[in-house]
């Protein structure tokens, strides 16, 4: 019955960031951030998804930090970033290009990963001249750009008027989820997991999600349930690749095949078998990796010299 934030033990705790600061966005949003690795290494920007935290890059930050600096930040109203302000994909872009222009320094450029709403983080962006000029590649991870209730699998229907309404309904529930019991994991896991997804993995995934406050993830979800970034992906114009799970049910595979044929640079489409949506953390190496891939071949010489 435990109401931690995140696990505090084993490959999904978080790790102490080499330093932590606060960007200010547009309206004057208070964005924590963490930065991990040394300062001289190639930067990789990740952008964490609905009701989560910089605590779900955990894995990714363990592995990337090795060789890269590792940036992450807790979205508006989740983590330690403070509610308030507005909630939508314009303010999604104005606080990454707000941590864009807070960590990198003068004609540095990062690798920018977003899962889920993070995803959305990156297309709503795309196009902007804070965002183009400090971003050299982006992965986008376990997202789609429209029509993300309607494509919904969590409510065990056949598509519909009918699938559609209840899925709305739960997805934007203002109800608290409470402390994380065994049947709190069985939902979660049922909704956004993989039915082979390991106890540690739902654990990690549960203390996250149940820590994001009810009123920050009801307003974020009116978001979401009118989202359409479809016009936005032309914009995206730089290397892109897309990941996604075959068994993911928030975001169904048809979303990542259709951002792959939009994308103007997309560089590949990684379908991880038998993963669900939450795969940074259900699988973290296939995650690192890709973001890996990006890494320019400028940045890795300057690394290496």
């Amino acid at each position: 019955m435990s109401r931690l934030t995140h696990v505090t033990s084993g490959p999904y705790a978080p790790p102490a960031a080499r330093r932590e600061l606060v960007a200010t966005s547009a309206d004057g949003a208070r964005l924590h951030v963490e930065v991990h690795g040394e300062e001289d290494a190639p930067p990789v920007v990740l952008a964490h998804g609905w009701t989560c935290s910089t605590a779900f890059w955990a894995a990714q930050i363990r592995e990337l930090c090795r060789d890269h600096r590792v940036i992450a930040y807790d979205q508006r109203g989740h983590g330690r970033s403070p509610a308030g302000g507005l909630y939508s994909t314009d303010s999604l872009a104005d606080d990454l290009v707000a941590v864009l222009a807070a960590t990198l320094g003068e004609g540095e450029r990062a690798v920018v990963a977003g899962h889920s709403m993070g995803g959305m983080t990156v297309m709503a962006a795309a196009g902007r001249p804070g965002f183009d000029s400090r971003v050299s590649a982006a992965l986008l991870c376990s997202t789609g750009a429209a029509r993300l209730v309607e494509e919904a699998r969590v409510v065990p229907l056949g598509p519909g008027r009918a699938r559609t309404r209840i899925t709305r309904a739960v997805l934007g529930s203002r109800a608290p989820l409470g402390p994380v019991t065994p049947l709190a994991r069985k939902v979660l896991k049922y909704a956004t997991m993989a039915p082979g997804s390991a106890p540690d993995k739902v654990e990690a995934c549960a203390r996250v999600v149940h820590a994001c406050p009810a009123p920050v993830r009801h307003a974020w979800s009116q978001v979401l349930a009118g989202l359409d970034l479809e016009r936005q992906l032309a914009r995206l114009t730089l290397p892109t690749a897309v990941l996604c799970g075959t068994a993911d049910r928030l975001t169904p595979i048809t979303h990542a095949r259709r951002l792959a044929a939009a994308l103007p640079r997309c560089t590949g489409l990684t379908e991880l078998t038998g993963t669900g949506h939450m795969t940074p953390i259900e699988a973290p190496e296939a995650v690192s990796s890709a973001i890996r891939t990006l890494v320019s071949p400028v940045d890795a010489k300057e690394k290496a010299s």
